[in-house]
């Protein structure tokens, strides 16, 4: 049924776009996936959404502990159309709804902070892991570091202590895609999860994406 989904939208869509889609979503992954915590700069966050579109992360977890996660377009540069993104927002105990989800989805929490000898290089990649980034200021809070299962930190060499966030996602994640390409791990989206993901790309480029959707698959049930 997907793949019939696929083929009407690809019937509409321009094949430059079909190119990309096809192209970008081989190259996707949720292996590695991000979470931050709380970030009330705006610009820092927006930057986090576009190193993961660049890096081919597909899934983004917002925890809006005390501010509100605000996308800004110049920065994002549209890539909160491709990225998946998870708000954490209702009631008293996001961050630990966030971990609590990730966790049930097999991921190793991994929590980011100067304070440890283990950096990114040392990273266990055989199983999925989900980078977990604080504020600017505090870093992680006292929940996260209660409930991570290891911590990291980037390897720094002048007087400084941490880079900003957006640095630190963007430094950690090439590190790791450049480990993931040369490992031999299963860490890339499997055919059907490529479909899907193309299904939802197409849906968001076209006017009246979710009606058409949903007119192809009553249109393949039948």
């Amino acid at each position: 049924m997907e793949e019939k989904i696929l083929a009407e939208f690809y019937d509409i869509i321009s094949d430059n776009k079909k190119e990309m889609f096809d192209r970008i979503a081989a190259e996707r992954t949720k292996h590695i996936t991000l979470a931050i915590e709380n970030v009330y700069q705006e610009h820092n966050a927006s930057a986090v959404l576009r190193s993961c579109d660049c890096f081919g992360i597909q899934e983004l977890h917002v925890i809006e502990k005390d501010n509100q996660y605000k996308v800004q377009r110049d920065i994002a540069l549209g890539a909160g159309r491709w990225v998946d993104m998870f708000n954490y927002n209702r009631g008293e105990h996001v961050t630990k709804d966030c971990i609590d989800k990730l966790k049930s989805k097999g991921y190793t929490i991994v929590a980011t902070t100067p304070h440890t000898e283990n950096t990114i290089h040392d990273l266990d990649l055989s199983n999925p892991i989900a980078l977990i980034f604080g504020t600017e200021r505090r870093g992680i809070s006292s929940e996260v570091e209660e409930m991570a299962d290891t911590f990291v930190k980037i390897p720094m060499y002048g007087f400084t202590e941490s880079f900003n966030i957006s640095v630190s996602a963007a430094l950690m994640l090439h590190t790791l895609r450049e480990r993931l390409e040369n490992s031999d791990f299963s860490w890339k989206l499997s055919p059907e999860e490529q479909t899907a993901l193309k299904i939802k790309w197409c849906r968001k480029i076209l006017n009246s994406g979710e009606k058409l959707e949903k007119h192809f698959r009553e249109k393949h049930s039948m």
